[in-house]
């Protein structure tokens, strides 16, 4: 089953996001701040990447432009799953090359559904 690096500077969060993968299947690797989640996910290579934006040191947009602009780590898709949720946020998230973009509390089927679409199954 495909490999999700969740990256969430919040205990909450990160127990929740892991429940809801782990109930369908997902094995679950996690990161509480982006430059932990930088250097996992090159380190492990994920099939995704789920980023928070809000997180102490590296943001979630800078660690999500991070990752889609190496090499190295450009095919895995990253979705944002974060409170903010202006549409200004959105857009600069995909502009950092982000596939998707949910706004908390994350639903679990839109969740998953969001997931099968980026890792094309």
């Amino acid at each position: 089953m495909a490999r999700i690096l969740v990256v969430d500077d919040s205990p909450t969060e990160l127990y929740k996001l892991t429940g809801m993968l782990e109930k369908h299947g997902y094995e679950v690797l996690k990161a509480e701040n982006g430059a932990d989640g930088v250097a996992l996910a090159r380190q492990e290579k994920p099939d995704a990447v789920l980023m928070d934006i809000v997180m102490p040191g590296l943001n979630g947009f800078q660690a999500t432009r991070q990752l889609t602009k190496d090499p190295e780590t450009g095919h895995i898709p990253v979705i944002i799953v974060t409170t903010k949720d202006q549409e200004t946020d959105k857009v600069w998230g995909t502009r950092q090359g982000a596939k998707d973009y949910l706004t908390k509390p994350v639903d679990e089927s839109t969740l998953i559904k969001t997931l099968k679409t980026v890792l094309g199954s």
